[in-house]
């Protein structure tokens, strides 16, 4: 046992060493911006060893000092009635020690002092982050198991430029702001400590102090938090798991899904499935159901709507207070890791959606964080976003784009997403975005640009690229803006995918449309193709089309007043036939593989006993299929962005609601057709012009029965005839009932 006696209140005349008023007053009371000067061990100027302690509510103090054998101890009252202790030791140099206190209640503990640890940041490492250029900074900041002198704890830093104090306070200190006051590194606007001994999973948050009081506020940078309605931020390490998808990391580097098949699925993780008692799936239970489900429908990733922590259920997960921290509704981080790794063992990519375009204005995150605005933008005309009533990140300051850039990287390191789809990128490079002549500033050139914004993305996705070679991102993006998947260095954004708005609008108005009308709206039918190479396209039909009143996707079938839901079911395949043989990658919200006939619900579970009828079993089957033909033809990926590797052939012109198209590989057995009819009307013996002679066969035909269609046997063969057809020298004949599309490849194909 170590040498323990009291600390006791220092009686000398010479107040040289003891602390005058203003100093306990500061320590007290604040504003204080360094209590290692006050607090612990120090040689004070007559060489005499000085120890502080200020810990409320405590009624001794021992001092334990970790050199020496037997201990001795005696009790003394504290130094006035706020907490503080002191000890003047006499001449000897700094040891280690531990602290032992008897508090009021009768309780007891022991630990290491925070006080006597050097700290655990520099200044200087902290350069990168101050200067926007560290796409790791959550490896500084935050909360971090550490050892130091064979002493575990957690290191903890923030960066809070404009408060005057900042305290640290949780469940480990009865939420008292003055047990564990932090250092101010410098100029940086970072303040750190170290705790001794403290465990895992742990409430904590910083009370920031600034000349307008103080507030509570969660960890920017935390790892994991407890969610609402608490709202803590809570300790935690990455040592916990071990990942078993060493060979999937491997094999993504050399991916390019530029010119691979890319299926993904989009979904919602609390309203996929729910047990019983409606409660959410955890974590673990996602992973024993997710990986069989997605595989066995064909897909090749899953898509996460924000996993982030988050305060609000119904914004879905868009309202981010938690930047670093997956949400706890499902499980801890190991569990979200399980997910992904058990995902990537069953050859499913993983790719997570990340909000940087705005945030909410809870008073716990990260609004006016030191009391003045920090993360967002001052001006209201930049840093309020109209349409959701956030808070818009401050794209300028150096330090927010750091933050930024570091948590889309956060994701891909410890969690190993193989990929971010990023939200709203249309608001965050318009100054202008859904804002009135008046309500916004212009840039420095006078544009409505928001420079900063664009060179932030920019530079994350280069980031991204650099150090997680193939890792995908995926743009959120409604406007005409140009090279969204340009590269940098030309110009572009950088990023590799962009959502395909444009034609998911106009295909959804073409469909909804009654048979009628539809001749007089074949634009919405081809004229994206007059665009569709000039970005990489993801082809979409999203969360945000089942929602708010839109209607789920199988009654945006409009049959013109006639028929139920088999009709609509079988208008909903011929556009799912035709979704998968257009150019670009795939991605459907869940729910529509089967034709959930409600909108999505985020706090319910999908329909699943939809499952038991034919059309919408058909439905699930049809979007298996197509997807088994996307990947195993790997020349559709690879047509996906080449312009040269598709032709109409009929564009409507001839027959109304006609459509027909071919996408190629580069042997002739590597051909696509698709034939397609809309009008309401069957046409029999269609003549449909084809680049070579020799037979055809079927792959996919939308009325095939297995689906839940009308045509008990789909499987025949077209021979090509010598009959000119347009600018063909060869044509087919065929059958085209309405609604359909039908799928045909070279026999041999």
């Amino acid at each position: 046992m170590g040498f323990c006696f009291t600390i006791v209140p220092c009686r000398r005349k010479n107040a040289d060493h003891v602390l005058n008023k203003e100093q306990q007053k500061h320590l007290v009371h604040g504003p204080l911006e360094a209590p290692h000067d006050l607090l612990g061990m120090h040689v004070g100027d007559s060489g005499d060893l000085e120890v502080r302690a200020l810990l409320p509510d405590a009624g001794t103090v021992e001092i334990i000092d970790l050199t020496r054998e037997p201990s001795v101890s005696s009790a003394v009252p504290p130094l006035g009635n706020e907490g503080l202790f002191e000890l003047l030791i006499g001449q000897r140099k700094p040891f280690p020690y531990r602290l032992r206190v008897e508090w009021k209640n009768g309780l007891s503990s022991e630990w290491h002092d925070p006080y006597s640890f050097d700290p655990t940041l520099e200044e200087s490492d902290l350069a990168p982050f101050g200067r926007g250029e560290d796409p790791l900074a959550y490896q500084k900041l935050g909360a971090h198991p550490k050892f130091i002198n064979d002493v575990s704890g957690y290191a903890f830093a923030v960066w809070a430029p404009q408060a005057n104090s900042v305290s640290l306070i949780g469940e480990f200190n009865g939420w008292n702001d003055l047990r564990h006051r932090m250092r101010r590194l410098g100029d940086s606007g970072a303040w750190e400590l170290f705790v001794p001994e403290l465990a895992s999973i742990a409430q904590y948050k910083y009370r920031v102090f600034s000349e307008e009081g103080f507030q509570d506020k969660a960890d920017p940078f935390a790892a994991f938090s407890e969610g609402p309605p608490g709202n803590a931020s809570l300790t935690y390490g990455f040592d916990q798991y071990e990942w078993g998808d060493a060979e999937w990391m491997e094999s993504r580097r050399e991916l390019d899904y530029r010119v691979l098949p890319m299926s993904v699925y989009e979904m919602h993780l609390g309203s996929w499935r729910r047990k019983k008692d409606g409660s959410y799936l955890s974590y673990l239970e996602l992973a024993e159901e997710l990986p069989r489900y997605v595989k066995g429908l064909g897909f090749t990733h899953v898509e996460f709507l924000p996993l982030s922590e988050h305060p609000l259920p119904a914004s879905w997960g868009y309202q981010v207070s938690g930047y670093f921290s997956p949400t706890s509704r499902f499980g801890k981080p190991e569990d979200l890791m399980h997910l992904v790794d058990a995902l990537h063992r069953a050859g499913i990519g993983v790719i997570m959606d990340w909000v940087p375009a705005h945030f909410p204005r809870d008073d716990f995150a990260l609004a006016r964080f030191d009391g003045r605005p920090t993360y967002e933008y001052a001006d209201p005309r930049m840093g309020e976003h109209q349409d959701w009533g956030t808070l818009v990140f401050d794209y300028a300051r150096p330090e927010v784009r750091s933050f930024l850039m570091s948590s889309a990287l956060a994701w891909l390191d410890r969690f190993h997403v193989d990929g971010l789809r990023v939200d709203a990128v249309a608001s965050m490079i318009y100054l202008d975005y859904s804002r009135k002549e008046g309500e916004w500033l212009p840039n420095r050139f006078g544009g409505r640009e928001n420079l900063e914004a664009i060179s932030l993305l920019q530079r994350a996705n280069e980031e991204i690229h650099h150090l997680h070679p193939g890792a995908i991102v995926i743009a959120e993006e409604s406007t005409a803006y140009p090279k969204v998947t340009g590269k940098v260095s030309e110009k572009g954004l950088g990023f590799d995918f962009k959502w395909n708005m444009g034609w998911m609008n106009d295909v959804l108005e073409y469909f909804n449309a009654p048979p009628v009308e539809r001749a007089k709206l074949a634009e919405k039918l081809t004229f994206g193709h007059s665009y569709q190479f000039s970005e990489n396209f993801v082809q979409v039909f999203s969360h945000d089309e089942v929602v708010h009143g839109k209607s789920p996707m199988i009654f945006k079938m409009n049959l013109g007043g006639e028929g139920g839901v088999s009709e609509q079911a079988a208008l909903l395949r011929a556009l799912y036939v035709y979704m998968w043989a257009w150019p670009g990658k795939k991605t459907l919200f869940m729910g529509n593989e089967f034709g959930q006939t409600a909108e999505w619900d985020f706090d319910n579970a999908l329909d699943w006993g939809l499952l038991e009828h034919d059309d919408h079993r058909g439905l699930s089957g049809l979007v298996r299929d197509l997807n088994k033909i996307y990947c195993r033809n790997q020349f559709l990926g690879v047509g996906d962005s080449r312009p040269d590797k598709f032709r109409w052939i009929e564009c409507g012109d001839r027959l109304p609601a006609v459509f027909s198209f071919l996408r190629f590989g580069d042997s002739s057995k590597d051909t696509l057709l698709v034939a397609c009819n809309f009008s309401g009307e069957g046409v029999s013996d269609h003549r449909v012009g084809v680049s070579f002679p020799g037979t055809w066969r079927v792959v996919v035909h939308s009325q095939d029965k297995a689906y839940g269609g009308l045509l008990e046997d789909v499987s025949f063969d077209a021979r090509a005839e010598s009959v000119p057809d347009g600018e063909w020298e060869h044509s087919l004949t065929f059958a085209l009932p309405s609604p359909c599309v039908v799928l045909l490849m070279p026999q041999g194909g």
